[in-house]
């Protein structure tokens, strides 16, 4: 089995020292034993377990829905239909976060429609909105 250093395991995944470190104290990876040196020893498994942790993130599931992937994947009673699930109430996320997304688009291009770009930003009505003086 190959083992390598914090450096070299964060070299590998593509993410920084610190972040490993903080994936260790939220309990995501396991802290390695250490060699004589001191030096913290990573296993092939840690490499694979923050590779999940990477691809899990860029599907946009937080670190607490990331922990219960994790748990999941190791419970040998999980079903692709408790994965199935945990997918789809993630597209819901999504879907909602994109609704909220489009109606603050709809509203930033309303108010930029109403400034003209001129004059001293006293007059704005970007500002004036955003103080409460104008309706969102």
């Amino acid at each position: 089995m190959k083992t390598m250093t914090i450096g070299q395991l964060a070299k590998e995944t593509g993410v920084g020292v610190e972040t490993i470190r903080f994936y260790e104290r939220r309990g995501l990876i396991e802290e390695p034993p250490r060699r004589a040196s001191g030096y913290r020893e990573y296993s092939d498994d840690v490499l694979a377990r923050v590779d999940f942790i990477k691809r899990a993130k860029e599907l946009g599931f937080s670190l607490k829905e990331i922990s219960e992937l994790l748990s999941l994947r190791l419970d040998p009673g999980t079903t692709c239909g408790d994965l199935k699930s945990r997918a789809e109430q993630k597209i819901d996320d999504v879907e909602d976060r994109i609704r909220s997304l489009q109606k603050i688009r709809k509203a930033l291009k309303r108010l930029a429609g109403t400034c003209t770009g001129q004059g001293p930003q006293s007059g704005c009505p970007i500002i004036a909105a955003l103080e409460g003086h104008e309706e969102l």
